[in-house]
């Protein structure tokens, strides 16, 4: 079963310097049908302007990553990491016990585009842990690159969690596919348009997938999109 949230049924959150569309509840956007799907909680569609961005701020218990689209976000922590987010790279922050950090565009002159996402971890406290890494467009062309896992397999990034996310890019003829064995999953297509078992998804468009044994990436325009393999269950655990 594909449930769909699509692009224009999501919150939205607009400060001048920050242009945000939120699919599940977040800040001041609250929807008590949207508080996230399995462990994950929040998706938030971020455009910061030039010179602008998220002063220094704490978190603790969350996992936090970070997926650019276009430009660069620059982030610094209290741990003492302090590192510049670009097109393919994908920033994951363990929160653990607790860490401050901001959250800036890089360039003052164009905006910066990217994805902030937040996975509901399995453990409270534990250390502070910030790791970054690059997955260039071959890794992702026309296939779903493994980027997050709690086993690091395929060099992925590591969570405090049983989830795995992909990445892929897909146009034309391009196809992938995802064998879910009794999982959840939810799909957002950051940009382009394609099919996920027949179904059409256009940019910002979402979906909670239940009840099937395989996903189907097809029909790609100039496509970039996101895939978690969670849990089933339905709501983030706290």
């Amino acid at each position: 079963m594909i449930e769909f949230r699509r692009a224009k049924m999501r919150g939205l959150s607009q400060l001048g310097w920050l242009h945000s569309h939120h699919t599940f509840s977040f800040s001041h956007y609250y929807d008590a049908q949207q508080t996230g799907f399995s462990d994950l909680l929040v998706i938030n569609d971020d455009t910061v302007e030039p010179g602008q961005g998220f002063g220094t701020h704490p978190h603790r218990n969350m996992e936090i990553f970070s997926y650019v689209l276009s430009g660069g976000l620059a982030h610094k922590d209290s741990a003492g990491h302090e590192e510049v987010c670009r097109p393919g790279d994908v920033q994951m922050m363990s929160a653990g016990s607790g860490v401050f950090h901001s959250e800036y565009n890089a360039s003052d002159h164009e905006p910066v585009h990217f994805l902030q996402i937040w996975i509901v971890p399995d453990r409270q406290g534990g250390p502070v842990r910030y790791q970054q890494r690059h997955f260039p467009p071959k890794a992702r062309r026309g296939r779903l690159c493994l980027i997050i896992s709690p086993d690091e397999a395929d060099d992925a990034l590591p969570v405090w969690q049983d989830v795995r996310v992909y990445a892929g890019l897909f146009d034309g003829g391009e196809t992938a596919s995802l064998a879910l064995e009794q999982r959840y999953a939810y799909v957002h297509v950051a940009r382009g348009a394609l099919s996920v078992n027949g179904q059409p998804f256009a940019a910002g468009d979402g979906a909670r997938i239940r009840d099937e044994t395989l996903l189907t990436f097809s029909d790609g325009k100039d496509a970039e999109v996101l895939v978690f393999d969670l849990r089933p269950h339905e709501g983030p655990k706290r």
